[in-house]
């Protein structure tokens, strides 16, 4: 049996009549740049994430970068981040001239360390982003807490995690605000790079605003120098008409987790955790095993492709060889880089197929 990693085809094929129709009322009316499609997505994932204001943007990386940059971080300022995640995450961060700073991540969740971000917190500090790794959620009290006794900004890095939730909240809402990637193997993808910023506040909404349209609100009243980095309705139009079908899709990443926790469990594998009351939204099924390149090549022999996310911790890189750090500075990070591996997890996957990758990956551990 084959097993892919993803399979956005099959997705796709189950609301192709929906998705075409969308296309074309874009292509029809010509509303390619702004437009109404726009403006109905946004609305509409403000609503699904409980905020008051969306912002589409080019990509997830520009959402963070747009964000920081909104709220003033940059050249003197450092920024936080956990040690583990894509590099998007800490490249928003130097692209506004700040300083990243590593931390080390969650033994449990793979989520940022709190207990470890008074270590590096110094006058310079200006803002903390946690990541929501592979939808499961940071833990957002303790970072609020911490944030708003330092006088701190705390924008959510939340492009794995469309979905997921705090006692029954969906992230998006715990920071001052939340970026989000539309990558089209995310649990919420276009068919194209896209993103977006989530917030609460009116006033930042509209700078991000600005500055990811060339600094401008009207056509040609330029208040400032942006960047150029925009929603296109077809984009739009693609991610609304599939809004309407992630809830469902999110329960059923839920449930495929609950499969193979229940196949894998009395193994030597770990299996994803999640903090008391958060609700994972599984964009990755990620466990950790001994040995992993060798159970890896295993599951290809057998059909089953993996993924591993991340092999080199962040601080690891050659691009932040520059600061200095040693793989010891973090060393549940640069430990779980040889251990983590992703299994083949979307919500079309059949119970049969999650099955035989759990034969399968019992069977390679032996």
């Amino acid at each position: 049996m084959n097993v892919p990693f993803v399979d956005l085809r099959a997705q796709y094929c189950s609301i192709q009549n929906e998705i075409q129709c969308a296309i074309e009322a874009v292509v029809s009316e010509n509303a390619f740049i702004g437009g109404k499609y726009v403006q109905s997505f946004e609305r509409d994932f403000a609503a699904f994430c409980g905020v008051s204001h969306c912002v589409g943007v080019g990509n997830g990386t520009d959402a963070l970068h747009v964000a920081l940059r909104a709220l003033g971080v940059g050249p003197g300022d450092e920024v936080i981040t956990v040690a583990n995640s894509f590099i998007a995450t800490s490249e928003a961060i130097t692209m506004t001239g700040a300083k990243v700073v590593f931390v080390d991540c969650n033994s449990e969740t793979y989520t940022i360390d709190t207990r470890k971000i008074l270590e590096v917190l110094t006058n310079r500090t200006k803002a903390i982003i946690p990541v929501h790794l592979y939808g499961c959620p940071a833990d957002m009290d303790a970072l609020r807490a911490l944030s708003t006794k330092h006088n701190l900004f705390l924008v959510e890095d939340a492009a794995q995690a469309h979905g997921a939730t705090i006692n029954g909240t969906r992230v998006g809402c715990f920071g001052d605000a939340a970026c989000f990637s539309f990558y089209p193997g995310k649990n919420l993808g276009a068919y194209g790079d896209a993103g977006a910023i989530v917030t609460n506040d009116e006033s930042l909404a509209r700078k991000c605003r600005m500055i990811a349209n060339h600094g401008r609100i009207e056509k040609y009243d330029h208040d400032m120098e942006g960047i150029n980095s925009r929603l296109d309705g077809l984009q739009a139009a693609i991610l609304g008409t599939k809004l309407r079908y992630l809830n469902g899709w999110t329960e059923n990443r839920r449930m495929i987790a609950d499969r193979y926790k229940l196949f894998l469990q009395d193994t030597e594998i770990v299996l994803p955790k999640v903090f008391h009351g958060a609700a994972h939204a599984y964009h990755l099924f990620v466990v950790r095993v001994k040995d992993r390149d060798t159970v890896r090549k295993r599951l290809t022999a057998a059909g089953v492709e993996t993924g591993v996310h991340y092999p080199i911790a962040l601080p690891n890189l050659k691009a932040y060889s520059y600061l200095g750090y040693r793989p010891e500075d973090f060393p549940v990070a640069t430990r779980f880089s040889s251990e983590v591996l992703s299994l083949p997890i979307y919500p079309e996957i059949r119970p049969e197929q999650v099955e035989y990758v759990c034969d399968i990956t019992r069977s390679a551990i032996l």
